[in-house]
């Protein structure tokens, strides 16, 4: 292969291992895509390659990575908006023969694992150090430790009694990230060891516990807001805290199970969304949806 395929937003130079992918860096492209800047994505990575109609007389080439192939998508857990996938390379219609052509012989180059989940990482993560500001904290990530500093406008009274926390890669289990785009974004570290009883009567938090608590109460997690913790900056930051940790141990990264949530936590969100939905800062769309997702977790 060896060529190049030049879309809107990015362009995909064929390798006879793998696809390099360069993003546009320009105010139309979204941030996250323009703070990747290129992905290189071997071929045993991809579990499908499609070509699809797109809006406005485009078509779009779509390779689908192997599930536990790319932390960032691993930590994205299906959250990411379609303009924002690294993975989507829209074409002008005109170009069509040429995208199935390129389809084709990408789709000739999946191997007999490319049904199965990846054993390991295969795409790499942004590299560390990395950061970003959350509404009650400061993230930091060095490569060996996650750091959270704590902004005494928006923390709660249990995260400042708790103290600034860091948080050593080796025992860590996994991230949970919750995209800051819906109203109560947060990025959550899943600790070793939360569900040994012993660890609960010296006052750690339990696993369970962890899943249940809410996040601005956590001390192992830091809350987005209003232009706190954007997905092009948090996103990459919880992919290179996964890659890290299966990097540092045999056993693989995990996202945090899905758990019933408290009936009263879920009434008191709904009651806080509905006050966001009188002040305005909610639309009426937003706030059915969202009402309707959270009463799902009941």
């Amino acid at each position: 292969m060896g060529d190049v395929l030049a879309g809107i937003q990015a362009t995909w130079e064929f390798e006879t291992d793998s696809v390099l992918i360069r993003f546009e860096r320009g105010i139309r492209t979204p941030k996250l895509l323009s703070a990747l800047r290129e992905r290189r994505v071997p071929h045993e990575a991809l579990a499908s390659v499609t070509l699809t109609p797109g809006k406005r007389g485009t078509v779009v080439l779509n390779a689908v990575p192997r599930p536990g192939a790319d932390p960032l998508m691993e930590a994205a857990a299906g959250q990411l908006k379609e303009g924002c996938d690294p993975y989507r390379l829209v074409l002008p219609a005109e170009r069509e023969t040429l995208a199935e052509y390129y389809a084709d012989e990408l789709r000739a180059t999946l191997g007999p694992d490319a049904g199965r989940p990846a054993d390991r990482y295969l795409v790499s993560a942004p590299r560390a150090p990395l950061g970003f500001k959350a509404y009650d904290g400061k993230a930091s990530f060095d490569g060996s430790n996650v750091a959270f500093r704590w902004f005494w406008t928006g923390a709660s009274s249990a995260k400042w009694k708790a103290g600034d926390q860091t948080f050593p890669v080796s025992e860590l289990s996994g991230v949970e990230w919750r995209s800051p785009e819906v109203f109560d974004g947060y990025l959550r570290l899943l600790r070793r060891g939360d569900a040994d009883p012993s660890d609960r009567a010296a006052g750690a938090v339990a696993g369970a516990a962890v899943a249940a608590a809410q996040a601005d109460q956590d001390p192992a997690a830091v809350v987005f807001g209003l232009g706190y913790g954007p997905v092009h900056e948090s996103l990459p930051f919880a992919a290179a805290v996964l890659e890290s940790i299966r990097t540092q141990t045999p056993a693989p990264a995990l996202t945090a199970p899905a758990t019933r949530r408290d009936p009263a936590d879920i009434a008191d969100r709904i009651r806080h969304l509905g006050d966001l939905h009188l002040a305005g800062l909610v639309t009426d769309e937003e706030f059915t949806r969202k009402k309707a997702e959270l009463l799902a977790e009941l």
